[in-house]
């Protein structure tokens, strides 16, 4: 069994999509309706499905919400791997934990992607 996908609320579905296409290399599967729903790939076969927040099932995105109520996380195969996406999001502006440093067992940090979503980005020694 593998996971398939994730489905994450969010309010600015383009938004969300370009930082995680610019910053971490997923691709645009498919956009549906303008800013209605995104499906993003990586290349291991996961995806990310973008969506907004369904009224009537009691939903609502982390930025209604105004708290962030689970994180993501991304491993890089290299060290220096987390260093350039860190120095990218930097660049870009982005919400950072502050620089990658050491933490539990490896080198990693945390930003924050639109739609209040909690990122991890490391990399861990083999």
């Amino acid at each position: 069994m593998r996971l398939n996908h994730l489905d994450f609320h969010v309010p600015d579905i383009t938004a969300t999509a370009d930082f995680f296409i610019r910053h971490f290399g997923l691709t645009l599967r498919d956009m549906r309706g303008q800013n209605g729903l995104a499906i993003l790939a990586d290349d291991a076969g996961l995806e990310i499905v973008l969506s907004h927040a369904i009224a009537k099932f009691g939903t609502a995105d982390q930025v209604e919400l105004q708290h962030q109520t689970y994180h993501i996380g991304f491993i890089l195969p290299e060290r220096a791997d987390v260093d350039r996406v860190h120095v990218g999001l930097v660049a870009a502006g982005a919400v950072l934990s502050g620089s990658p440093a050491a933490m539990r067992g490896g080198w990693l940090f945390y930003c924050t992607a639109p739609g209040n979503i909690l990122v991890e980005v490391g990399w861990r020694p083999g």
